[in-house]
Parts: C-alpha cells; sequence; structure tokens
C-alpha cells in the first residue's frame, strides 16, 4: 500500500477532487484489471479511450481515478485526479509505485529498426559472463537473471515494465538491458525510467503505417536521446545517416561506433566466413560466431556499450568470442547432405537485404541462393513490394509466402508483394500461400551446398491467422525437413 500522494507527480497535475491520502493498492490502466483499492488511470489509447471506461474501473472497486478531462458524474468519495497526460503519469505512478526500480539498476535501452534483440541480448548475456546478475526485456524473453518467461511485447506497459524491473532488483540484479521499441517511445511506455545509457541501431523503412511518415519515426526514436539525464551515455551508430542527428541536442555522454569514418569505437572485418568473422575492434582482434556486416555493428555496439559501463576491453572481447547468435537471428542449419537453412526474423526491407547480401557475399558461385519470404497483414503495406524486389536481387530462386496475415487475406498480401517483381525475375518467383509447403518446396529446391533463407518469422512460434494465432516455427519445420533431432 502506499499513498496517492506520494505517487502522483505534483508538475503533472492540474486539479484534484478528494484526498490525496488515500492508500493505493495497485495501479491500473485497463478496467478489467482493476481490484478493490486501485488508482484507474484513464489513458487515450490508439485503439480505445481509458475514459470510457472510468465508471466501469470504479464498479470494480477503484478509489482513485487519473484522467485528462474530468467526467460529468464527480463521485464524491472517489478522488479525482486530473492531469495533462495521462499516459506519461502513468509510467511515472507505476515507477513510484514499484519503488523505483530503474534507479536501482545500471538501466540500457537499445532502439532503432534493426538489432535491438540481438543487442540487448548479447548485452545481457555478456554482462552475466562476467559474474553479474542482470535483467532482460526483450522482443523474445523477459530473463530476471537465470530465470525467464516468453516475451508479450517488445516494450511492455509502464505498470508491466516497473514490476519487472522489481523483481529484477530484489533477485540483486545490477544491470538491466531493454529493447525500445518507437510505439513504446510514442506511447511514452518508458516514461519515469531512469536510464543510463542508449543505443541506437540504424533507421530503416518500418512501422509507417502506425508513424504514418519517415520523419515522425525518426523524431519519436530521437526523443529517446533528447531526455537522457547528464550522467548517461548515448551510443550512435554513425554510418546511418540520421546517427549524428540522435547525438543532437543530448545532454548524455555522446559516443559513436563505425566501420567506415571515424568514431569512438571502430570495427573491421577482416575476414567473413559462413560459421564466423574475425573482426578487428579499436585495434584488438576477436573470432566471432556471427556471420555479416549487420552482426559486426551489433557487435560493435555491444562493446561500445559494455566499454561505457566500465567493462575491460580484454574481457568484453573474451566474452563476445564466446557468444552465439540469439534465436531467430541468422541461426544456421545444415541438413545431412549438406544443404544449409538460415532462419531470420528479417521482416524489412533493409534487414532483408542485410542478411541476403551478407550470404552473398560469402558463397560460391555454385551454391544457389534459395528465399521463403512474406510480409506481415495489417502493417505497413509499402514495404511488400521492396521485400520481392530485395529478394529478386541476391537469390536464384524466391517462394513467397504467408507471414503473419493477421486479419488480411494472404492472397492480397502476397499480390502486393508481386508488384516488386519485374518481368526479368518473374521466372525464378514462384507463389506458395501455405508457409510449410513452401519450406517443403524450397527443401526440394535445393542441391548439397545450397543455401535457403527463411525469413520473417525467426523466433516466432506461432502463425496469426484471422486473430487467431496457430502453433508454426520456421525452426521446427527446418529440423524436421533435415532430420536434426
Amino acid at each position: 500500500m502506499i499513498k496517492l500522494s506520494e505517487i502522483v507527480e505534483k508538475e503533472e497535475v492540474v486539479k484534484v477532487i478528494g484526498t490525496e491520502d488515500c492508500s493505493i493498492s495497485g495501479l491500473a490502466f485497463d478496467s478489467r484489471e482493476v481490484e478493490p483499492g486501485f488508482a484507474f488511470i484513464a489513458v487515450k489509447g490508439t485503439q480505445t479511450n481509458g475514459h470510457k471506461y472510468i465508471d466501469n474501473a470504479i464498479n470494480k472497486g477503484a478509489i482513485a481515478v487519473v484522467c485528462e478531462t474530468l467526467p460529468k458524474n464527480i463521485y464524491p468519495e472517489i478522488t479525482w485526479v486530473q492531469v495533462n497526460d495521462s499516459a506519461k503519469i502513468l509510467g511515472i505512478m507505476a515507477s513510484k509505485f514499484y519503488g523505483e526500480p530503474s534507479a536501482k539498476m545500471r538501466l540500457i535501452g537499445v532502439t532503432g529498426t534493426n538489432g535491438k534483440t540481438t543487442i540487448a541480448t548479447l548485452l545481457f548475456r555478456l554482462a552475466r559472463e562476467l559474474g553479474h546478475k542482470a535483467g532482460l526485456i526483450s522482443t523474445i524473453v523477459y530473463r530476471i537473471d537465470n530465470k525467464s518467461k516468453p516475451a508479450s511485447h517488445t516494450t511492455p506497459d509502464p505498470i508491466q515494465l516497473n514490476s519487472l524491473m522489481q523483481k529484477m532488483v530484489h533477485k540483486g540484479c545490477s544491470y538491466c538491458f531493454m529493447e525500445v521499441s518507437s510505439h513504446a517511445l510514442d506511447q511514452k511506455r518508458i516514461a519515469g525510467l531512469d536510464f543510463d545509457g542508449a543505443v541506437f541501431t540504424n533507421i530503416s523503412h518500418d512501422h509507417l503505417d502506425y508513424h504514418k511518415t519517415f520523419d515522425n519515426y525518426i523524431k519519436t526514436k530521437k526523443k529517446f536521446f533528447d531526455e537522457l539525464k547528464s550522467g548517461a551515455f548515448a551510443l550512435s551508430n554513425i554510418d546511418d545517416k540520421n546517427g549524428n542527428i540522435m547525438l543532437q541536442n543530448s545532454v548524455a555522454t555522446r559516443r559513436t561506433y563505425s566501420l567506415y569514418t571515424m568514431a569512438d569505437f571502430m570495427g573491421k572485418m577482416l575476414e567473413k566466413h559462413f560459421d564466423g568473422t574475425l573482426l578487428q575492434i579499436n585495434g584488438r582482434e576477436v573470432w566471432t560466431h556471427f556471420v555479416g556486416r549487420f552482426n559486426v555493428y551489433n557487435l560493435l555496439a555491444v562493446y561500445g556499450a559494455a566499454f561505457l559501463l566500465g567493462f575491460k576491453p580484454d574481457e568484453i572481447l573474451l566474452a563476445i568470442s564466446k557468444m552465439k547468435p540469439v534465436d531467430g537471428r541468422f541461426e544456421v542449419f545444415r541438413s545431412i547432405e549438406g544443404i544449409y537453412a538460415v532462419v531470420d526474423y528479417a521482416h524489412t526491407p533493409d534487414a532483408l537485404s542485410n542478411v541476403l547480401s551478407t550470404i552473398d557475399e560469402v558463397r560460391t558461385p555454385d551454391e544457389q541462393l534459395i528465399c521463403v519470404v512474406g510480409a506481415g497483414g495489417d502493417r505497413d503495406k509499402t514495404k511488400r513490394p521492396k521485400m520481392a524486389s530485395i529478394a529478386c536481387r541476391f537469390c536464384n530462386k524466391i517462394i513467397l509466402t504467408s507471414d503473419n496475415p493477421r486479419t488480411e487475406d494472404p492472397l492480397q498480401i502476397l499480390a502486393d508483394m508481386e508488384k516488386g517483381i519485374d518481368k526479368h525475375n518473374a521466372k525464378k518467383v514462384v507463389t506458395i500461400p501455405d508457409r510449410r509447403e513452401a519450406i517443403k518446396t524450397a527443401k526440394l529446391l535445393a542441391s548439397p551446398g545450397d543455401i535457403i533463407v527463411i525469413a520473417g518469422k525467426g523466433h516466432e512460434d506461432y502463425q496469426e491467422i484471422n486473430g487467431v494465432k496457430y502453433h508454426f516455427d520456421d525452426r521446427e519445420e527446418v529440423k524436421i525437413l533435415f532430420g536434426i533431432t
């Protein structure tokens, strides 16, 4: 229990009706989650407006309501707190209610279009490899040191987020590494958190269905860096054309990483093979199990962030040399007869290009590159033809198939993708809506030494069709076809 007055930020309050000395037993922004003694925060969301459910929350036992617009019926037994921004106050209240756990750890956020999961996960692994307890909040999983549970969102809601972090603190975690999505930034899910560092990976074509314009997307990412405290660090990939923009106006310690220009953390690919890469980072060599230029950027970000956290260069490089790729991120399988399959989460044009160009650089002329690729439904439609066009640029054969069609017609999604195929490439493309059959067909088309890329879903173990999630795992399908137990 905590008094409402202790968790409401006075600067955010417009008006209070009733007593702020009431004791709060919990917080909820979904009226269905309200229990007796809770404070209900009415948030104007993207799908619905929490103000419509104030009466529902009160009927379920809410004793305080935080809202932007006071309703006509002001119940005298309820404490009413009017604020300018309930999404922001929700984050602040959640942080205070759970004892400000983010201030009791070194909290590092990773944002950008691609690479967030890999960087956050590898930083988590590195910290634990070096003897520290740590937490992880990623697209794939939430980790509290050695305990884990499947993730529900890339960045959870503020209540779940602070609850997770409180558990990390109770378990003795010194560090927390988390992905920070553009949706979470726009919806202020990280309000009230105390970040010690932020990493920018890159920005490419994604989420324009939500942000509407690329400029809005960039501004949303930049806001994360603009709001860092002076004692934090801001680490940015300056090979991305927006890398320096992220650092502008930030009062944090600004640091950079690069493969091509002068930076604080500089990398160079000395050797590249299908099973790993020999890197040079700030003049020191390290062999890694990671493949591709995009992974070199990820490792540079990991090295830079770890260094800025105070770890020593030699111990960082030793930890990096032991690391393996994250589940569903350039995960390689080999059949008995020598056919390779790469399962990767690449679901944006840039990410797909990274994966395919990486393989194209290391394969021999007689090794075919076959790609199985789709595009998600209810998402940015403009990237669909681009995905197909990129596959045509690098691959000998392409199979267009369903990803997560969600509520859209899978055939319409595929028709949108087919618009990116010109007449010169049409003969090497086949469309098979059933994803399982598409993967089987790719195996039938492959010969020993060939490489099949199955893109778009990576770690996901489901396929969402008409609002229902059916079990489907690209990795499982490959293992069955390859006879891997």
